[in-house]
């Protein structure tokens, strides 16, 4: 069966290789990234026509993933220099620069270099005194007090005060706020629910000191999230306009200028110029609080998944993200070394189970849903072969997902928990007790009420393996007798994507997602019955309770919040709004002359201190 899998993927991979050498005009030689599609990725040969060597000369795919975590390259680095780092993406940055307003992970990467937390992290991804501000917990472990430091300036020179601390919190509260940050850490802020239904203007649980330099928030109930999900990322209210006197509509803010070509943070650079979509100069920030960084500038430029290696081989980019399904190649350029750790990240497929109400600012599951039935939603999770997908297509830098939290969080990660590995006889079993059967004749199951069953399927596009993966799972569903299409017969690409599934086009049914989820292993952001983020839109009392319990005062037991961690585990593995797919190894390419860079967690990625040695 492993075998007729890979077959199945090297085919895919090999029709889409000749259909990008016959679009781009280029022979054999000039597209050696096509042409490295048709191989075996756990070979070192090419396939045979046959495939019939593959038993005789395949490696271990997951051999050799010990990876180091910081560059080896312990030069004294030159006075100034430029960096250039490329961001990986087949789609432009939206360009919406700021913390409380962006959605997508390019637009995270672009504020990565001048935006800046006012707390540092561990490696644990809990926060410490060692950063622009420092804190202090209660006894009771309600509220916290939040100092700022004195030599801590916006880059236009202004101070930075606790109130543009308050300010993030009065947008992301604020009624008219749209976007996707009420999460629980906000509205367990004390009187943050009066204030995000319009029945005062202030919060009652924030208190700013009169010489502006510290902040106090006041939770309504303890929680352990504390240390990992506190909102620390401040607002420049003098320099985006102030919304709370009507200076500037939230609407108007989200589209502003000041936030969309003219950001400005404290972080060790500053935004020279934005091309919009495109690239970003950085230049130094002599005012940083850490003191001079040791770059002169950073020139941050959008490059293409199928264009990197090159760039990186070629020297025009020094540090960028690698697609893990061109790993065999990065491996043979020489001015660059590999970093990798597992990512914060999963990918997932997920089932369209309702709507958001975006009155009543919740999520609402419909019970006639064409995927309402969990047996059916667990049968197309018994039917997905992701083994074969991240061993022979990710050279095992991708691996089975199990459950929706990631292996990083291991106190919280529960590896016990029996979930749905591939196996289409017990796919077909579930189908035909949920009554989803054959009637005509034709290969593809009907519903339970006999009509024909077609399932709409949105994925996105990027990269040379984004066709082939959807079409492998849309065949492994197949192969257990139900028929899926791609939306619109294509992929779409990553920002319309998300319009279509945050907007729930009711023409999607199932969709290929994924999640990068932050420090704060809570869930309840993802897939609370308020989560914005919940595009499945599955609710349940019992979902509702564990997520709670999970960030609850009880849950300052770390044992206590192991075991809800490990019920609500349970309880997404047998309803299944989600089926993970992939965990996944972040790898990181970065020049042989880059120093002082490391991924490893709690290094906050140290841009003040990186450096070039040429």
């Amino acid at each position: 069966m492993a075998k007729k899998q890979f077959m199945l993927l090297a085919s895919l991979l090999l029709v889409l290789s000749v259909f990008l050498a016959a679009c781009t005009g280029k022979d054999e030689k000039d597209g050696a990234g096509e042409k490295d599609t048709s191989k075996d990725p756990g070979k070192d040969t090419e396939q045979t026509e046959d495939g019939e060597d593959a038993e005789e000369v395949e490696e271990d795919p997951n051999a050799g993933l010990d990876f180091p975590l910081t560059v080896t390259n312990t030069g004294d680095p030159i006075e100034g220099g430029e960096l250039n780092f490329g961001l990986v993406s087949d789609t432009p940055f939206e360009g919406t620069l700021s913390p409380v307003f962006y959605s997508g992970a390019p637009d995270a990467d672009v504020m990565s270099f001048f935006n800046e937390s006012l707390f540092a992290y561990d490696g644990d991804y809990l926060i410490t005194n060692d950063g622009a501000a420092t804190y202090e917990v209660s006894d009771d472990n309600k509220s916290i007090t939040i100092k700022i430091g004195d030599n801590v300036n916006w880059h236009d020179g202004e101070p930075v005060k606790a109130s543009d601390l308050l300010y993030s919190y009065q947008l992301l509260g604020h009624p008219d706020y749209t976007g996707t940050r009420y999460t629980f850490m906000i509205s367990n802020v004390e009187g943050m629910p009066a204030y995000h239904n319009g029945e005062t203007t202030e919060i009652s649980g924030i208190e700013v000191s009169e010489d502006d330099k510290t902040i106090t928030i006041t939770y309504t109930e303890a929680t352990p999230s504390l240390l990992s999900g506190i909102w620390a990322n401040a607002t420049p209210r003098h320099h985006v306009g102030d919304v709370m006197t009507g200076e500037v509509t939230m609407e108007e803010l989200a589209a502003s200028e000041k936030i969309r070509t003219s950001p400005i943070g404290f972080g060790p650079f500053k935004v020279a110029k934005i091309v919009p979509g495109e690239s970003v100069l950085y230049e130094r920030n002599d005012d940083y609080w850490r003191g001079k960084p040791q770059l002169d500038s950073i020139v941050l430029k959008v490059v293409s998944s199928a264009s990197v290696l090159e760039a990186l081989k070629k020297g025009d980019i020094d540090l960028s993200s690698v697609p893990v399904d061109q790993y065999l190649n990065a491996k043979e350029i020489d001015n660059i070394e590999l970093l990798a750790k597992v990512d914060l990240a999963y990918t997932y497929i997920g089932f369209k189970l309702g709507k958001w109400d975006a009155e009543k600012k919740e999520n609402i599951t419909d019970p006639n849903a064409r995927l309402a039935d969990k047996r059916v939603r667990q049968a197309m999770w018994y039917a997905m072969d992701n083994e074969t997908i991240g061993k022979e297509l990710y050279h095992g830098l991708r691996f089975p997902g199990t459950t929706l939290i990631v292996p990083v969080f291991a106190s919280f990660h529960d590896a016990s928990i029996e979930t749905p590995t591939y196996d289409p006889e017990k796919a077909k079993a579930l189908l035909d007790e949920a009554g989803f059967v054959d009637v005509d004749g034709d290969g593809f199951r009907e519903d339970a009420d006999g009509n024909e069953l077609v399932l709409n399927f949105a994925s996105m596009s990027g990269g040379e393996t984004a066709e082939p993966i959807a079409q492998f799972y849309m065949q492994n569903w197949a192969d257990v007798g139900i028929k899926v299409q791609l939306l619109d017969g294509r992929l779409h690409e990553f920002n319309s994507f998300y319009d279509q599934v945050e907007a729930d086009d009711p023409k999607i049914d199932i969709y290929q997602g994924a999640w990068g989820v932050g420090s704060d292993p809570d869930p309840s952001g993802l897939y609370g019955r308020t989560a914005a983020f919940n595009y499945t839109r599955y609710t349940s009392e019992k979902n509702d309770e564990l997520l709670a319990a999970i960030s609850g005062e009880q849950s300052l037991d770390t044992d206590f919040r192991a075991g809800k961690f490990k019920e609500w585990q349970e309880l997404m593995v047998d309803e299944v709004p989600v089926a993970p797919t992939v965990f996944r190894y972040a790898l990181t390419a970065a020049n042989k002359r880059l120093t002082n860079y490391s991924i490893e967690p709690g290094t906050d990625l140290r841009l003040w201190q990186w450096g070039v040695t040429e």
